[in-house]
């Protein structure tokens, strides 16, 4: 079974695109969305987030202070290389976990923001990068998340830049609407069943 990454920079479309594979039976796993998880119910990594961030790291109810941890971590790149230093390697065990309970299917998908910053790409059999002009990809998050664009742009800077991202992957979907995104999926969902 192939193991195929999915990447791309904040506002790229990486989730319409997973959804358009998922559609296809291709399961999915969302790093992101299982990292949130994880800091909030795995025991070790909640214990290596409070000795980062001490017990302020968590509200009463035992849910991650995202903000406390945001405002902090955002500030200073130690901290946030401290952070992924705890929530990589927890999310990549979760990861390999997820995939060898993947049966019956010819391909799965990894879907991460920080695919090729983390490592996890290395473990991975091919890469695609969702790519979007800079000022779509703004529009787009603006409009999402009702923030402004100072905001957006630096989320953008804490990303590897996309000409990078565009090197480093083995397949690229144009999310710009110059093509059908649901044309490219289904022509790499044909190269993968090839494999």
């Amino acid at each position: 079974m192939l193991h195929i990454g999915i990447t791309g920079g904040i506002g790229s479309g990486k989730s319409s695109v997973c959804r358009i594979f998922e559609v296809l039976g291709i399961p999915v796993y969302y790093a992101d969305d299982r990292a949130k998880w994880l800091m909030n119910h795995d025991r070790n990594l909640k214990s290596g987030i409070i000795g980062l961030f001490g017990e302020q790291a968590y509200l009463e109810n035992g849910d991650l202070n995202r903000k406390y941890i945001g405002s902090i971590a955002f500030t200073d790149p130690g901290k946030l290389a401290d952070l992924n230093a705890l929530v990589h390697p927890a999310v990549l065990r979760d990861g390999f976990d997820w995939q060898e309970a993947q049966t019956g299917v010819p391909y799965t998908l990894k879907e991460a923001a920080l695919l090729f910053e983390s490592g996890s790409y290395k473990f991975l059999d091919k890469v695609i990068t969702v790519y979007a002009p800079l000022e779509l990809r703004l529009e787009r998050v603006m409009t999402r998340d009702g923030v402004d664009r100072k905001t957006v742009m630096d989320r953008v800077t804490k990303q590897m830049p996309e000409e990078e991202k565009l090197e480093l992957a083995d397949y690229v979907v144009y999310n710009d609407g110059t093509r059908s995104i649901i044309g490219q999926v289904m022509e790499l969902h044909r190269a993968f069943l090839g494999c």
